[in-house]
């Protein structure tokens, strides 16, 4: 199964979201694990330490700096990066989805 990584702006509803329809899911936000304000390059830094893909709503920058990473052969578990336009359920169904 997947390991997410939410980082601190991502979707609350699409949170409780997924831990409603699985609440087994392998999911933690940044700001349970004392990370807010944690910059990009240290939050995927962090995120390939655990081997979990991060989950965004930062499709301008955190992308950059996931290629980044992947340019200097660095670990990177993934991001997925998703456009608030998106409806919720389709955000959940989605990553329950590829999580499972």
């Amino acid at each position: 199964m997947i390991r997410f990584l939410a980082d601190e702006n991502f979707s609350g509803i699409v949170y409780r979201g997924l831990l409603r329809r699985n609440p087994s899911i392998d999911i933690v936000r940044v700001q349970d694990l004392g990370l807010t304000g944690i910059s990009d390059p240290d939050l995927l830094e962090f995120a390939g330490a655990q081997n979990r893909v991060l989950l965004t709503h930062d499709v301008q920058t955190l992308v950059g700096f996931a290629y980044e990473r992947v340019s200097n052969l660095q670990r990177m578990p993934g991001v997925f990066a998703i456009s608030q336009q998106l409806a919720h359920l389709v955000v959940i169904d989605d990553l329950l989805l590829l999580a499972e």
